[in-house]
């Protein structure tokens, strides 16, 4: 016969059901723990890290690329992704920029690095990542702008993607109006 109230054993959890328990997958501050992310959450992670080195220290792609595939970790990543975002955005920098700089409420120049990274992957994978759905693009930019920006440049970030997808995805954007799941 067992008793339910036993007290536990010294050194065993404590499993109080009033104790706060953390969601599944999410870090206290709510980015996504390093092992619920997929291969090609990780190749955004390490796209970000490598456009950042491209904007502020204007280092080569190739250096930038042979550096970031030695880091650790790199090889849990989806290597094909990573070489499109980074050798894409770099290559159609001004492109991008282009769609970004009209919804921007300052200069370029004030913008972070991070976000302004971000903000060419997202513009990226909305124009040549096409079995990404739009929404998708949308969340992992803003996991990444939380995860690397600062406190608040995830709404930025949203913002700009979020006026950008009408234009560059609109017959998925409409199709998921259409349904009600789109953000107004």
């Amino acid at each position: 016969m067992t008793d339910d109230t036993t007290t536990p054993a010294a050194g065993a959890p404590n499993h109080d059901p009033k104790a706060r328990q953390s969601r599944s997958g999410l870090t206290s501050t709510g980015v996504r723990k390093a092992s619920a992310k997929s291969n090609r959450s990780r190749a955004r992670e390490f796209a970000v890290q490598a456009l950042y080195q491209h904007l502020v220290g204007g280092n080569d792609a190739a250096a930038i690329d042979a550096f970031t595939r030695d880091l650790a970790g790199f090889h849990k990543a989806d290597a094909a992704h990573y070489d499109a975002l980074l050798h894409g955005c770099i290559e159609s920098a001004a492109q991008l920029d282009v769609l970004i700089l009209p919804l921007l409420d300052r200069e370029m120049e004030r913008i972070s690095p991070i976000e302004h990274a971000v903000m060419w992957i997202g513009v990226y994978e909305f124009q040549h990542c096409l079995d990404v759905p739009w929404r998708v693009v949308l969340n992992e930019c803003i996991e990444l702008a939380k995860e690397f920006g600062g406190t608040d440049g995830h709404k930025y970030v949203n913002a700009v993607l979020n006026s950008l997808a009408p234009q560059l995805r609109a017959a998925e954007v409409e199709a998921d109006r259409a349904s009600g799941k789109a953000r107004p």
